[in-house]
């Protein structure tokens, strides 16, 4: 600890330098996935708001079990597909993926095509497994 401190006051423009650039890393990464919201806030929106689930991953990954509900367009062919969801434009939509990343690029597109309320699963499905929520086959 005491060699921590000692480098810090030695070297403290280097070390301000390494703080700027996390802190620009992560305000970037969250503008660039979007509004997350946890597994519990998820089944607030299902339960009291009827949010709209859309689950983006792979069909093999889909068939091994999805959140009831849940409308599937694999990332891939979301731009293809984008038209099936022009219903949901007003309603809360939760976009899932396998591990809460790649749900922000969805949610980009989605609000890119006038969707007003777009939010992705913090911790995605494998979150979802972790609090031992219910899952269909």
């Amino acid at each position: 600890m005491e060699q921590l401190i000692e480098f810090i006051t030695n070297n403290y423009m280097l070390v301000l330098a390494f703080l700027l650039c996390l802190g620009m890393l992560l305000f970037s990464e969250s503008k660039k996935a979007g509004a997350a919201v946890s597994t519990n806030e998820a089944v607030q929106l299902i339960n009291k708001q009827d949010a709209v689930l859309i689950d983006i991953r792979g069909k093999k990954e889909w068939e091994s079990g999805t959140i009831t509900d849940a409308i599937h367009i694999p990332l891939v062919d979301l731009d293809k597909r984008i038209s099936e969801l022009e219903k949901y434009k007003t309603k809360d939509i939760i976009v899932i993926c396998n591990m809460g990343q790649t749900a922000g690029t969805a949610c980009k597109k989605l609000m890119a095509a006038g969707f007003e309320k777009v939010v992705r699963l913090k911790g995605g499905i494998t979150e979802w497994k972790a609090q031992n929520l219910p899952l269909v086959k």
